[in-house]
């Protein structure tokens, strides 16, 4: 499979037979939107404003912003409900959870979780390869508790997301105080696509990436 970094909490799944999803598209936050992004399937965790702009995205797709399980093309996933801070929902409401198997690899998509991690979350997730995780705090967890749910999930790849970079309107913390958490031979930065498959490595690694 084929992961894109579309920007913020924005990506494209796309599995080898060309199946597209693309999660929590963003509207006004300063960035540009990427021009052409089609999709069979979008996902949407919440209705915030830079999650929920479906209308940036092209093509005949299904939008999932409910819990279930889903499956568009060979590309088979699942939702499930969380807090989006830290006060059981008072402050800012509930939050969607994703996880897709896309040719064999498993990926999970934390939306805006704010909650702080817990061995109910975990069994909850289950078996991942791949964690997309917010660390810019203010709205999500911040650095400290992204690195709980980067150990307590143990992924072997996380990408980090949601957080501050420049021209973004959102006063987020940047990704350095989540970095500094980690041994540097760990942290990889790529550009805007990475391919993913199995088998992985056991040492977990953090990939940066520049959004296409």
């Amino acid at each position: 499979m084929k992961l894109r970094y579309l920007g913020h909490s924005c990506f494209a799944l796309v599995s080898r037979a060309g199946t597209t999803v693309v999660t929590d598209p963003y509207g006004d936050v300063g960035l540009p939107f990427p021009r052409g992004v089609h999709a069979d399937a979008v996902t949407v965790s919440h209705s915030h404003y830079d999650h929920c702009n479906v209308g940036a995205v092209k093509g005949d797709f299904r939008v999932f912003d409910e819990e279930g399980n889903f499956r568009v093309g060979d590309i088979a996933f699942s939702s499930f409900r969380c807090f989006h801070d830290d006060v059981g929902g008072r402050k800012r409401g509930l939050n969607l959870v994703f996880t897709f198997e896309i040719d064999g690899v498993k990926v999970c998509h934390l939306g805006d979780v704010g909650e702080p991690f817990s061995r109910s979350f975990e069994k909850r997730v289950g078996k991942i390869d791949v964690l997309l995780l917010p660390v810019g705090g203010v709205y999500t967890v911040d650095a400290s508790g992204a690195k709980q749910y980067a150990d307590g999930l143990a992924p072997a790849i996380v990408v980090p997301m949601h957080y501050k970079v420049e021209g973004l309107n959102i006063g987020l913390d940047g990704v350095r105080p989540f970095l500094d958490r980690f041994p540097k031979q760990n942290i990889f930065f790529e550009k805007g696509e990475i391919e993913l498959s199995e088998p992985f490595e056991k040492n977990q690694k953090i990939i940066v990436m520049e959004r296409i």
